[in-house]
């Protein structure tokens, strides 16, 4: 009789009618054919490898799906901090009764911000370097109120950005990256420079104005740290030819979720002929190729689970042609076709648990710390893991959701349990009389 069936001891089987299912003997049986026999090394190297797919398919499903919802929520909060969720602009005349109609905005119920702003494509150029920027208008009370933006300066204050005067010239707020991109600091001046400047008798003649940079925001989204350019909304009325007018209202609201039944209301509020967008129109396609890029990485990396549980039926196959006496001495012993199953099926089950346990753990330990490797790597490899001018970002965001880590575990213990039921069926299945015949 074998190591295991003898390992089984007291525990033997006992007559069909009084074995209990998943009885002590089963679970001995099914734990000791998990260890490494000189007979039967190779199985339990299957076994292994079949654990390590589980584990690192469970990992990494974990650690790639948080950062897709890491991605989505950085980029939504960056957008949404320095961009309103409803935009209100002009459809007949100019917007010059902005006042009014920010005042009857900000009364809806639902809205919690709104405010007027001028917005103008410019070039601004230092020195040291030139790019591109989109130059904003607001006033200091406004600019104040956008996270994105006073949330994040780092060096330089807002306090008195309004005050313009012969003692108080005008001046700037900027992004770190176009700082870094135009080599200034706080109290330096960069000059902006728009093709749509005064009109002469010649036409439009370009204007090209200093301003001394008052202080440098960062949000950690390259885009937006290396674009933006604010100024006192008087100075942009000024500069851009929009006396007395504003080209949009952007509005904040409470819940974006309501995002529908808020345009009506803002609609109704604003009193005039008005064309409204919202962020999802202005973002749909960036959101959307996330979101497919998100359910194909799913899709991609369940791959790995799904070999992993091959490997498990490859390997109780063999353990079963392995141990196919050891089923026929079990049998007549007075175990039957289900004890029989039972045993392999929590050979095989034991292996995706376990499997499941260790990649769970894995996976959201890396998840929580994956800036902290990055850094790491970066510094050993002496590389940049993950260029802001790619991916936005100038961290490496990640938010475990626990509704996805449930599914991925229960996922792949499902799959480790139908992986098992075949070569479970194939051994109960075996014939003793068969096995044994020529014993």
């Amino acid at each position: 009789m074998t190591d295991a069936i003898a390992a089984a001891g007291a525990s033997s089987p006992q007559p069909a009618s009084r074995i209990k299912p998943f009885a002590p003997f089963e679970w001995t049986l099914a734990l000791r054919y998990l260890r490494a026999r000189r007979s039967g090394g190779f199985v339990s190297v299957i076994a292994g490898f079949s654990f390590l797919g589980v584990m690192l398919g469970v990992a990494t499903l974990i650690v790639v799906m948080s950062v897709m919802n890491g991605f989505h929520k950085e980029l939504l909060d960056k957008i949404v901090g320095v961009n309103g969720h409803i935009f209100v602009q002009a459809a007949d005349a100019p917007m010059k009764d902005f006042d009014e109609m920010t005042e009857r905005i900000r009364k809806v119920k639902g809205v919690a911000m709104a405010l007027p702003m001028i917005e103008g494509a410019a070039g601004v150029s230092s020195p040291y370097g030139q790019t591109g920027a989109l130059v904003r208008g607001v006033r200091e009370a406004d600019l104040e109120k956008l996270p994105g933006v006073a949330g994040n300066i780092k060096t330089g204050e807002i306090f008195g950005f309004d005050k313009v005067d012969e003692d108080h010239p005008a001046s700037v707020v900027i992004g770190r990256r176009m700082a870094d991109k135009l080599s200034v600091r706080v109290g330096d001046n960069i000059s902006v420079l728009t093709a749509r400047g005064a009109t002469t008798p010649f036409g439009v003649a370009p204007r090209i104005k200093a301003y001394p940079v008052r202080a440098i925001f960062s949000m950690g989204m390259a885009e937006f740290d290396g674009v933006f350019v604010y100024m006192p909304l008087s100075e942009a009325q000024a500069y851009f030819n929009r006396d007395g007018e504003v080209s949009v209202i952007e509005v904040f609201l409470d819940n974006p979720e309501k995002l529908d039944e808020m345009r009506t209301k803002i609609q109704e509020a604003a009193g005039r002929p008005v064309i409204l967008t919202d962020w999802r129109q202005a973002n749909e396609t960036f959101f959307n190729a996330l979101k497919v890029e998100r359910n194909v990485m799913f899709i991609i990396l369940t791959l790995i689970v799904l070999v992993a549980a091959l490997n498990i039926i490859s390997g109780l196959i063999m353990l079963v042609r392995d141990k196919s006496h050891d089923i026929a001495i079990l049998r007549t012993m007075g175990a039957t076709k289900y004890s029989v199953m039972r045993v392999f099926l929590i050979t095989g089950t034991s292996i995706g648990v376990a499997g499941v346990i260790a990649g769970t753990i894995l996976g959201l330990v890396l998840a929580h710390n994956l800036e902290a490797i990055r850094t790491i790597l970066n510094r050993l490899l002496h590389a940049d893991l993950f260029p802001a001018e790619i991916y936005f970002l100038s961290r490496l965001p990640s938010v475990v959701d626990p509704r996805e880590v449930v599914a991925v575990v229960v996922m792949t213990l499902i799959l480790s349990i139908l992986a098992s039921l075949y070569p479970a069926w194939r051994a109960a299945s075996l014939d003793p009389v068969e096995a044994l015949r020529y014993e």
